[in-house]
């Protein structure tokens, strides 16, 4: 049966019984303001407003502890936060503030028994440390450290009955350590291989002695594991089945490291088929980069990927900074004012896999999207020579003009990500990076834009003028395929085949430029 019950633009739904529900609503900008309460059977428009935050670098949202004791209200930009939380069996004390926000400070909660684990950065705790405190007395003055900040370890973490999972950023990669509530020793989850991606996975069972993970690489498909914390073992619940045969030992995965101008080590991921590889400067790489908003661009398994793999090419990511491989601190040195060393670590590891021969500057091949199309277009202007081709899908190339309109989505809260243009010196820094702002005459490779007619995250306008400006600016003769997909937002096409369709385009533009080298 359907229910009367209807709003619209909600973002987050939580149901505190079976008959009351709070919800958040978005603005014209798609950002989450409104928090509602709603009884069933009653009219949208005699809701109670609960909550409504103003301040346009800020949205909300709300879920439901794990053990369903609270909800929980976080307000939050990129860098600051502020929650709030309600006792599900006393919802008339409302939500209650834990602590007001406080510029740059981040903190979240998860309860355990009578007390709240706290995750915060306050203090300078740059790759984050763990607090704890009475639920009763959840204000900062009453924190307590559970465990302090590591200087080279980023922590996040996910809290059970009897134990806890921290997720670290350890090496650059990602690490979980199991900790007991029961003083048993603490250990780490072993992972086969030398760059991968691992994953907390849905654990919804507060009771329980079982912690689930994902696990894969270049090399490993999609598995799920479950282990048995009181026993350490593991058991593989479920791999991804590869259709039309797979045998893992037929690939091999690298991780490298080129070494920047002021010192820093820049990881790189790479995989190829064993008996296709060869280091004299002649195999054709697709080198990926992203490096933006602390997001970890981490090694996957991908079927598709296997076409361009099987036919002679390796691919390879670029681990740069402005991402999380390395937590906070590797994210700080690649946004706002220190964005430049992004692109010149992309360079970096350009130039490195073309001095250790796995490939020269006529089979180098580059791939970014959306921010990373960013990458890729700041980096073509700095040194467009090292690479044979580009693909650019859903590029962010117009930095400058995008910060300067508050009226699209998300530009006010990515002030913390790229600057402010409207102070001269995140104007005049931006301004020197744009890439739409930097064509100029001299050779591009080859490349292929894509763009899509639905997406609000990176306008379609973006790419078509870039591509506009770069025809008209460039020296060369070389081709550039611009592709506008009327049916698509940021994320591509929706449809199975018609995904598949575009990694076709993708790889057949490759395989051309490279037949005809």
């Amino acid at each position: 049966t359907f229910l009367p019950d209807t709003a619209n633009y909600i973002s987050d739904i939580v149901w505190l019984d079976n008959k009351t529900i709070f919800y958040t609503i978005t603005d014209k900008s798609n950002r989450s303001y409104r928090l509602y309460k709603h009884i069933l059977g009653n009219k949208i428009n005699k809701d109670k407003l609960i909550y409504q935050e103003d301040d346009p670098l800020y949205y909300i949202w709300i879920y439901k502890t794990k053990s369903k004791r609270f909800i929980i209200l976080t307000i939050e930009s990129k860098t600051t936060s502020e929650i709030r939380f309600m006792d599900v069996k006393h919802p008339e004390k409302g939500f209650q503030l834990i602590e007001p926000r406080q510029e740059g400070i981040d903190y979240q909660i998860q309860d355990h028994g009578n007390k709240f684990f706290v995750i915060t950065n306050d203090n300078g705790a740059i790759n984050y440390k763990i607090m704890i405190t009475d639920i009763n007395n959840p204000q900062k003055k009453f924190w307590k450290t559970y465990i302090p900040e590591n200087d080279s370890i980023s922590i996040s973490m996910d809290v059970f009955d009897k134990f806890m999972v921290i997720k670290q950023r350890k090496d650059g990669l990602t690490k979980f350590l199991i900790k007991p509530f029961n003083n048993k020793k603490e250990f780490y989850i072993d992972f086969p291989e030398k760059t991968y991606s691992a994953y907390m996975e849905t654990n919804p069972n507060y009771f329980t002695n079982k912690f689930r993970y994902g696990y894969e690489s270049f090399i490993t498909p999609y598995s799920i594991y479950e282990i048995d914390i009181t026993t350490g073992k593991q058991k593989l619940l479920k791999q991804r089945q590869i259709n039309g045969g797979y045998t893992k030992s037929d690939y091999k995965t690298e991780r490298l490291f080129a070494t920047a101008n002021d010192g820093t080590k820049i990881p790189i991921s790479i995989y190829y088929k064993t008996d296709l590889f060869k280091q004299d400067g002649s195999m054709p790489i697709l080198l990926d980069g992203y490096g933006t908003y602390g997001d970890a661009n981490d090694p996957y398994f991908s079927s598709y990927r296997l076409s361009l793999i099987n036919r002679g090419f390796a691919y390879a990511i670029a681990h740069v900074r402005g991402g999380g491989e390395y937590g906070k601190k590797w994210y700080n040195a690649g946004k706002m004012l220190n964005k430049k060393n992004t692109f010149t670590d992309f360079i970096t590891c350009s130039e490195y896999l073309i001095n250790k021969n796995y490939t020269s500057k006529e089979h180098l091949y580059i791939y970014g999207a959306s921010a990373g199309g960013l990458l890729v277009g700041a980096v073509l202007n700095m040194q467009s020579d090292l690479y044979a081709g580009v693909i650019a899908d859903v590029p962010f190339v117009d930095v400058l003009n995008t910060m300067f309109d508050p009226t699209l989505t998300s530009t006010t809260s990515e002030y913390k990500e790229w600057g402010n243009p409207n102070i001269k010196v995140y104007f005049d820094y931006i301004r020197s990076y744009c890439p739409y702002q930097n064509v100029h005459h001299r050779k591009y490779p080859p490349m292929l834009v894509r763009a899509g007619f639905y997406d609000t995250r990176v306008n379609y306008w973006e790419p078509a003028k870039w591509v506009a400006k770069l025809r008209e600016y460039k020296t060369d003769k070389n081709k550039i395929i611009f592709i506008t997909a009327m049916n698509e937002g940021h994320q591509g096409a929706s449809g199975k085949f018609d995904f598949v369709k575009e990694v076709a385009t993708n790889y057949a533009f490759l395989l051309d430029l490279e037949k005809n080298r």
